[in-house]
């Protein structure tokens, strides 16, 4: 048994009067991750947490396995721009996947961007893409160490060369080309402090159109409100190049604004065509003057509706295609066509309809999985599509849209026999009589005896759906001998809106007791057992990990929270943390601090309470959830926690929220992760 000596972490009194209630943050301190104190804290932990690992001896073996398997080719969804074809392929173990291009589909593919090549550490990641549309130009976003801040260059696609265009202080922004391929809308935010840009909060976003061959200090603000700081903008050119779509988003609230700007009149003002905050609408395309948008607007679900923008009065908004008892996650125009992507119980289903919502045909998949593509332009007749399942590595097809046939593409060839394992769906009561879906995967012939090993993973948040989705790792706990489980809590995307609503603001312990009640499930139909389970999730899964393993201690053996989102009264002073006001309400509120404070995971630990065996993950350069979160939580859970089981914080280094990891720090931060689940769930 280890006995662990944990980093001292000094205590200050800082406090805060709050509604009435006196409310500590001795380790506030923390939240500077550049002071020299942070710095050797994060030295320290990192020493106790790495010498622990470096022990065990399964550890090799895992990174040895995870990596076996890791290699093997990974084909992105090709699409088309212009006579072009452009697509992702990652040879098994590089850190980044390389952007490829070719005319023809039997051409050799010639290689456009390496971001392997960007740094000697593969930290600088690919982070955004816009191809004009002839096919002739890229312009591309970088982010360094995972942050989600972008630079932008432009690449010449038939030259390989860049050009001189170099834009900076992208946030939360693609790009867009206008029709005549001469430059792209994108939307940015102000230059900020260098010293503190991972922790300032972000606010004033601008939409801009920069001009091929210009500076960035010449580019058009085509759009700003210095009345409203939260707006963001997300400009997108019609496929007939003529209006501008403006979405204006606020926090992460899925509902939207959109206005429109005619691009062929010089002199055309933005018009604002949906101006409430009541629903979201996602543009489709259009057809002259009538704009199509799916939208949630009095159907949870979603629906598709067209807006004659000449004739813009509600009363002649036309319904094209009703809502459905599935859920409409996504709608694109192929072959003239509205291919709409459903979710039936979170997995895959695949609708075409006429222009006029006359249903044509659905999409026959190879069975429980997720579906991704569909890419081109309006009249394409061709398009590709990827399949994957917990059991299925993504395969590529090329579907043609006149004869509804399909072929496969490419087929990745991973060392395992897929046959050996079986996923199925099972439909369980929360507290409150609620049901929830969940997927159970594992090798066949697993004994029903509570014995098994089990990994819990969740999400439930911020309208995101969990669909089914191959991963190495996953594979790796299956073969030996574990149990994955998915439950698809409230507060996600699978059922629409109306799903989403119960598991947000005063609704979030909906979410926690979706969680408690699957593993509960698992354990009363005798799949593992309290001593055999452990919860994982990051970012909104990781303070789903934090609020249950607080509220349930003695329900789980481990708890892995990477990325969480753990001081639930401070998270809106940070980066981009205002915007999960609209998610999670705000401590600036007092019935919303109420109900953060009652869950908050940071302060709900209790002192002398023995924690399950815990594995803290986060970045020092994490500027989505600043890592002060789990540094404070990782502090305040080694002072409350009784008992032997380790509690332990891992801290990446030039590494950020997730986005753009190297290969090779995911392969070793899974393998440190399996081997502390194999080690403390044996004992």
């Amino acid at each position: 048994m280890n006995t662990f000596n944990y980093p001292v972490s000094k205590q200050t009194k800082d406090s805060e009067n709050l509604f009435g209630i006196e409310v500590k943050d001795p380790y506030r301190w923390l939240e500077n991750p550049d002071s020299e104190e942070t710095k050797a804290w994060v030295t320290a932990q990192n020493e106790v947490t790495f010498g622990y690992l470096s022990q065990l001896e399964i550890r090799e073996k895992l990174q040895e396995r995870i990596t076996q398997l890791w290699n093997y080719e990974k084909f992105g969804v090709p699409f088309k721009r212009g006579d072009r074809y452009f697509y992702f392929k990652n040879d098994g173990l590089q850190n980044q996947s390389v952007l490829y291009t070719l005319e023809s589909l039997e051409d050799e593919p010639q290689v456009l961007l390496d971001p392997n090549k960007l740094s000697e550490d593969g930290t600088v990641a690919l982070s955004g893409l816009a191809i004009s549309d002839d096919g002739s130009l890229m312009a591309y976003g970088l982010s360094t160490a995972g942050s989600d801040w972008n630079e932008y260059k432009v690449k010449n696609v038939i030259t390989g060369e860049d050009l001189a265009d170099h834009l900076k202080w992208i946030k939360f922004s693609g790009a867009s080309w206008t029709k005549d391929n001469q430059g792209f809308f994108y939307s940015r935010y102000d230059e900020p402090n260098e010293k503190t840009k991972l922790e300032d909060v972000n606010y004033y976003q601008k939409l801009y159109y920069h001009r091929l061959g210009t500076e960035q200090t010449e580019d058009v603000l085509v759009y700003e409100r210095p009345d409203e700081k939260e707006w963001g903008f997300g400009g997108r050119v019609t496929e007939d190049g003529r209006y501008l779509i403006i979405s204006v988003w606020r926090g992460t609230d899925p509902k939207n604004l959109v206005f429109y700007k005619d691009l062929e009149n010089p002199n055309a003002k933005v018009i604002e065509l949906i101006n409430e905050f009541e629903a979201s609408y996602r543009f489709i395309d259009c057809d002259d003057d009538i704009f199509w948008f799916r939208t949630d607007l009095d159907a949870p679900k979603s629906k598709v509706i067209a807006i004659d923008i000449n004739n813009t009065d509600r009363a002649n908004w036309q319904i094209i295609i009703p809502e459905a008892e599935e859920t409409l996650e996504g709608v694109v125009l192929l072959n003239n066509q509205f291919v709409a992507d459903y979710l039936k119980d979170a997995r895959s289903q695949i609708k075409i309809f006429d222009l006029d919502g006359t249903f044509i045909r659905e999409i026959d998949l190879p069975g429980i999985g997720s579906v991704g593509g569909f890419g081109g332009k309006r009249y394409d007749t061709e398009t590709f599509v990827s399949f994957t399942g917990f059991t299925t590595p993504s395969t590529i097809y090329r579907y043609d849209m006149v004869t509804g046939t399909s072929t496969i593409f490419r087929q990745p060839n991973v060392d395992f026999n897929p046959d050996d394992y079986i996923t199925k769906q099972v439909f369980y009561p929360s507290k409150d009589g609620t049901i929830i879906p969940m997927f159970i995967t594992h090798k066949k012939g697993l004994q029903l005896d509570g014995n098994n090993p089990t990994f819990l993973y969740a999400y439930g948040g911020f309208n995101f759906s969990l669909t089914p989705s191959f991963s190495i790792a996953n594979l790796v706990w299956m073969e030996l001998g574990g149990v994955y489980a998915v439950p698809n809590l409230r507060g996600g995307g699978e059922y629409g809106e109306a799903w989403h609503q119960a598991g947000m603001k005063e609704n979030k312990q909906n979410v926690f007791d979706d969680f408690i009640a699957a593993a509960e499930w698992l354990i009363n139909n005798k799949y593992t057992s309290s001593e055999k389970l452990a919860i994982v999730g990051g970012s909104n899964g990781g303070l789903l990990v934090g609020a249950c393993m607080t509220q349930r201690p003695e329900l789980f053996a481990c708890c892995l929270p990477a990325v969480g989102v753990m001081d639930m009264l401070r998270f809106h002073k940070f980066t981009i943390g205002w915007a999960w006001c609209s998610e999670y309400g705000s401590p600036d509120d007092e019935a919303e601090f109420k109900t953060l404070y009652a869950y908050s995971p940071l302060h709900n630990l209790t002192s002398g309470t023995k924690y399950p065996a815990t594995l803290i993950t986060t970045a020092d350069h994490d500027d989505r959830v600043v890592p002060a979160h789990s540094f404070k939580f990782a502090a305040a859970l080694q002072e409350a926690h009784q008992g032997n089981n380790p509690v332990l914080i891992r801290i990446e280094t030039k590494a950020g929220h997730g986005a753009g990891k190297p290969t090779a720090k995911i392969i070793e931060e899974i393998a440190d992760k399996w081997a502390f689940l194999v080690d403390n769930l044996e004992r």
